[in-house]
């Protein structure tokens, strides 16, 4: 396996990780003046943004989701844009919409497009499931293009482009589940759980005195976007591409040779994406520690938040009160490393 970036840009990409590594610092440090704790939902945040990706993030109300995605965005420069989910939302509302307007000059009144919420770099769409699905749609195309599409005509989207959309999963009633498609287009699943009691005290403490310290910039889009292009470009050995597609592969219960838990708990697996998210996310990983190629642990580390949404259960794995994180320990006991890989 070849620890080197391409030789054409290696002298560059190099200087370029050493300043991500720099940068991933300042980063840290402005997110610590606001957020205590949860160092691997911070860690999942950041690889969203390196891989250019987007991510849900599951937790009960009170655990600084919506704080989180704003003051990473503070901390990158970027345009935050907060959407209320609620159950009358509108796709206009979201997208934006024509409206008319009267032209000064001739008098005449014309069809002027205002832009909606989406016109932002970091989108939190708050509560996504608590509106029906037409209105879910509404961000489809926007994830997986970075454009929307109103009365014909096609308007591209502010770069870089992030949605991180919030769930709570203790109410359900008022809700609507998120189509299988809409789901397949997060990068991660990013579950916040409470924070330990001396963390719960710092909080209390940070927030009950005077004002949090104000996060400053640590750095600009443009250079995030440098970033992104970065991480492509780390290498990925066969052997560690093939691991993951068979992770992937495995997690379908209709293969042939697919194990007995997969057969007895699935409806379906994951997708090819899932396979490019582990690879992509395997990058940044790499890149975050210092390491200038994708390794088998990187795959492991992100089997977790990139499968858990992607796997959809039967009746037996829910009678059995069987998660999708223990699904994807069992198969990462199942799916044998290459030879060359333990």
């Amino acid at each position: 396996m070849t620890t080197t970036l391409p030789p054409s840009s290696a002298a560059s990409d190099a200087a370029l990780a050493d300043r991500l590594g720099q940068v991933r610092g300042q980063i840290l440090r402005e997110i610590r003046k606001v957020i205590v704790g949860q160092d691997a939902v911070i860690d999942q945040v950041l690889l969203t943004l390196l891989a250019g990706g987007h991510s849900l993030i599951v937790g009960v109300p009170g655990l600084a989701k919506t704080l989180l995605v704003q003051t990473m965005a503070r901390a990158l420069d970027l345009k935050f844009s907060r959407i209320q989910f609620t159950p009358d939302l509108m796709p206009s509302d979201i997208t934006g919409t024509d409206l008319v307007q009267e032209v000064a000059a001739s008098g005449r009144r014309e069809l002027v497009f205002a832009p909606g919420p989406i016109f932002g770099n970091v989108i939190l769409a708050d509560e996504i499931n608590r509106t029906p699905p037409k209105t879910q749609a509404a961000l489809l195309e926007a994830m997986q293009e970075h454009r929307v599409t109103v009365q014909g005509r096609t308007y591209e989207l502010p770069e870089p482009f992030f949605v991180f959309a919030t769930q709570n999963p203790i109410e359900l009633e008022g809700t609507y589940p998120l189509p299988e498609a809409q789901l397949d287009r997060f990068m991660f699943n990013i579950i916040i759980e409470y924070s330990d009691e001396a963390d719960e005290m710092a909080i209390v403490n940070e927030t009950t005195g005077a004002p949090a310290e104000a996060v400053r910039p640590a750095l600009a889009g443009p250079e995030l976007l440098a970033f992104q292009q970065l991480v492509r470009r780390v290498p990925a050995a066969e052997e560690v591409v093939r691991y993951a597609v068979q992770l992937v592969r495995t997690t379908r219960p209709d293969k042939n040779g697919a194990p007995d838990f997969v057969q007895r708990w699935l409806n379906y697996g994951a997708s090819v994406r899932a396979a490019q998210y582990l690879i992509l996310g395997g990058k940044a990983r790499a890149l975050l520690d210092g390491r200038h190629h994708a390794h088998f642990d990187d795959v492991r580390a992100l089997a977790r938040p990139v499968l858990r949404h992607r796997l959809l259960k039967n009746f037996h794995a829910e009678s059995e009160r069987v998660d999708t994180d223990t699904i994807v320990e069992r198969l990462l006991e199942t799916v044998p490393l290459p030879k060359s890989g333990m």
